[in-house]
């Protein structure tokens, strides 16, 4: 018996001494240098429930408050079992954007997007993607075949909310935006396919950053799903596009193209996973910014008051009342780009810079280690060096500024370097329609309507403006109902 029970006193010393060796070399990883200071937290959990806490969307949350504070502009951490360096150092962030290419995915993201997929490739594979994107989606391709479609849709969408007395900003934006894409990259669609497809968006569960355990149940399980059925279903409709030789929308002539020209850089089955990936994130991000916009916009009566005389001197510059917008007419809406500008700036509040570096960087006295995840927050936004009372919302800041730019040393609301988002362009022209046709009514939003992030931007209570066919501006309609 006496022998039984040091047995297993043994067994549970060895347990223990293993866990807190396990423990320990959690909380002190190694390092070919000196790590910058910081907590890894918990093992395997981190300070991953401390980051994710919601908190005001116009704000840095209050886990990197308390961490710069306490440990400078850069700081090590774990998330979502992951080793994390995060950088409040603009500089260092603009010099690891520029040189670094592998993109900071946590493992869960990774599954989303599937581990062929050439937003995850190598660099070469990502830059002939990024080029034929740009066929599509650069300033001419906005301007020959994307402006007059996200025109057309904004309108007739808005029309139908004016008649219904309501209309839900992010939903709406959703929908312009994942049926013009649908019908520049797909073309047509049989009725059934691009209800299915529309449905799917339906299964992806907002919050992409999440513990990586792909268990039935868990949000993770329900992305792959989800990923899963939208990619059969997109590599059936293009299969059957072929056999039938029915043809297809801007971006698969584009691919179609190179194959003939003896380029054949991307495969059938590649270009559907990168459409599913640009579906997917152009999707997720900027709806939620169309309807924080709005947001902003509905607590600034001047703001709302300009943008409704900018946009009815263009419509009333028209000859025909239902025109359609032109690009000129697009590049002449400056006061909407600056209130754009200014929303992007003061919303981005999440790194927009996240890579994983191939090799150890130095950074001053610090290292930071290669295969960590590094996430490099815009905080230049909110410099007043840069910025003139930087928390206030002020459009007129841009006058004079080049609108154009979509990043700069102290702006850089899409990231920057060789994996800036290559859908800024697109992102910013339909943000601007639809703020065109939406000024052409009379609306307001809710006062209670808020916007908080959960590392998304998310609306507690909906994201809804009373909207009237009225177009007679009053007084009160400057205020929420």
């Amino acid at each position: 018996m006496v022998e039984v029970y040091k047995l297993w006193t043994l067994i549970v010393s060895l347990i223990v001494l293993k866990l807190c060796h396990w423990i320990y070399q959690w909380s002190n990883p190694k390092c070919n240098g000196k790590l910058p200071p910081g907590s890894m937290g918990f093992p395997i959990i981190g300070e991953t429930f401390e980051y994710m806490k919601p908190h005001d969307a116009i704000q840095f949350s209050t886990f990197l408050k308390e961490r710069t504070l306490r440990h400078g502009p850069l700081f090590r951490t774990s998330l979502f079992g992951g080793k994390v360096i995060i950088s409040m150092d603009n500089e260092l962030n603009m010099e690891i954007a520029k040189t670094n290419y592998v993109p900071g995915l946590t493992k869960s993201i990774t599954r989303l997007f599937g581990n062929n997929n050439l937003f995850l490739q190598n660099k070469e594979a990502h830059k002939h993607a990024r080029n034929l994107t740009f066929q599509l989606l650069g300033s001419q391709g906005l301007k020959l075949r994307i402006l007059e479609d996200i025109d057309h849709l904004a309108r007739k969408y808005m029309e139908e909310g004016a008649r219904n007395g309501y209309l839900d900003v992010k939903e709406t934006a959703s929908t312009i935006l994942i049926e013009c894409l649908s019908k520049k990259v797909m073309g047509e669609m049989e009725q059934e396919a691009a209800r299915e497809l529309a449905h799917c968006w339906r299964f992806f569960p907002s919050g992409w950053f999440r513990f990586p355990f792909n268990i039935p149940g868990t949000g993770v399980y329900k992305m792959v799903q989800a990923r899963k059925r939208m990619m059969k279903l997109l590599k059936e409709t293009v299969l059957k596009k072929i056999e039938s030789g029915e043809e297809f929308g801007e971006f698969f002539k584009i691919i179609f193209g190179e194959m003939e020209g003896g380029k054949e850089k991307m495969s059938i089955e590649n270009a559907i996973e990168y459409i599913y990936t640009f579906f997917l994130v152009a999707n997720e991000t900027t709806p939620r910014i169309v309807a924080t916009i709005v947001k902003i916009i509905s607590e600034n009566p001047k703001v709302m008051e300009e943008l409704r005389r900018e946009h009815a001197e263009i419509v009333g510059l028209k000859t025909e009342k239902e025109a359609g917008l032109t690009w000129e007419d697009y590049k002449s809406m400056t006061f909407t780009q600056m209130v754009i500008n200014e929303s992007l700036r003061i919303t981005t509040t999440v790194p927009t810079v996240l890579r994983i570096p191939e090799h150890d960087i130095k950074a001053g006295d610090y290292t930071i280690p290669a295969g960590w995840t590094f996430m490099g927050y815009p905080s230049v936004h909110y410099n007043p060096e840069k910025y003139d009372d930087p928390f206030v919302f002020n459009p007129w800041r841009w006058t004079g500024k080049d609108l154009g730019a979509i990043v700069s040393k102290n702006y850089i609301p899409f990231g920057a370097g060789p994996r800036l988002c290559v859908g800024a362009d697109f992102a910013k022209l339909l943000m601007t329609i639809f703020i065109h046709h939406l000024s052409r009514y009379r609306w307001s939003m809710k006062a209670e309507t808020t916007v908080i992030r959960r590392y998304m931007l998310t609306f507690p209570h909906g994201c809804d403006v009373q909207i009237s066919e009225d177009t007679k501006v009053e007084d009160n309609s400057l205020a929420g109902y």
